[in-house]
């Protein structure tokens, strides 16, 4: 891929096709969403509002973090704060399919009254090539996807989307990002899944639930730095273990799933050998620091047959 020709022909194809209208970017702050980004400003400057939706299913202070990174860059970040919103959307919903369609009505009905409000047209997003697959394919519904899908966003949620990434793999993305000049901790950033958290709580994603795999994540993420991987992060089980207390009363805690997979397009994927040291480090700080869990394991299951997501 010539890389200085993809981003001069989406700059020239989102400033043709907004003219001099205005449109919203999704941004996530992963990857996908922050090149879109890059590129929807570069392309029509203050035409184009930036928005941060506040689901209550991201990392940890994630927010704050994905607005003082774009800061420097010229670009404001505007937050919207629905955490409300999603956690009624998702309440009481276990079924993976379920919860992503949930998720991604929940999404673009909230996008629809912020273009609404905004007298936007078009909405700018991320969706890359992996995305079109899985959900086409029928391994997984992908949050991101309508058209592709037969959903008419203008008809449904008041507004057309813009999707410069989708016939790129994260590979090409990161190259484009590069090229742009967004800091490596974008550009290399580990993907994270749409529906945030919720994709990573097997079972109902209440606050309660959330919070505890936020802090797993956290904790992963915080001991897996440094080691080469695509993707590692922790999972919180629907079913429960039975464990010890310190004081060698029983309780019945949650089970955490560590998951390090090595890939290069999210397409296969095969589990990362992490040391025994970096194990033990990790079982102890989870079920160390998070009270409510009494049992960390560790996935080495590959893709296929297993996805890299457990929902």
């Amino acid at each position: 891929m010539d890389v200085k020709q993809f981003i001069y022909d989406n700059v020239a194809m989102i400033r043709e096709t907004v003219g001099s209208g205005k449109a919203i970017n999704a941004l996530s702050g992963g990857v996908d969403s922050s090149v879109v980004t890059a590129l929807g400003h570069k392309a029509i400057g203050d035409q184009l509002e930036t928005v941060f939706l506040d689901d209550g299913l991201m990392r940890e202070k994630e927010p704050e973090t994905v607005a003082a990174t774009f800061e420097p860059l010229g670009i404001r970040v505007k937050i919207v704060d629905l955490k409300d919103r999603f956690f009624s959307a998702l309440k009481g919903i276990e079924d993976p399919e379920d919860k992503r369609k949930a998720f991604r009505d929940t999404f673009y009905s909230s996008f629809g009254d912020i273009v609404k409000e905004s007298g936007a047209s078009y909405l700018l997003q991320g969706t890359i090539k992996p995305d079109i697959i899985e959900t086409t394919k029928g391994v997984k519904t992908q949050h991101n996807i309508l058209e592709q899908i037969g959903i008419d966003p203008e008809a449904g949620y008041g507004f057309k989307v813009i999707e410069p990434l989708i016939d790129l793999f994260k590979p090409g993305v990161r190259q484009v990002a590069t090229e742009l000049g967004l800091p490596e901790s974008v550009s290399q950033r580990m993907p994270f899944p749409g529906p945030g958290l919720a994709t990573r709580c097997l079972g109902e994603a209440n606050p309660e639930r959330i919070e505890i795999v936020r802090k797993a994540v956290k904790i992963v993420e915080e001991e897996t730095e440094g080691i080469t991987a695509f993707q590692c992060f922790a999972v919180l089980l629907k079913d429960r273990a039975t464990g010890m207390k310190a004081d060698g009363s029983r309780e019945f805690g949650h089970i955490i799933v560590v998951r390090c997979v090595e890939s290069e397009d999210a397409m296969t994927a095969q589990p990362v050998h992490l040391q025994w040291d970096v194990l033990r480090k990790l079982e102890k700080r989870i079920a160390g620091e998070i009270d409510e869990v009494s049992r960390v394991l560790y996935d080495l299951t590959p893709k296929p047959p297993a996805t890299i997501e457990y929902i």
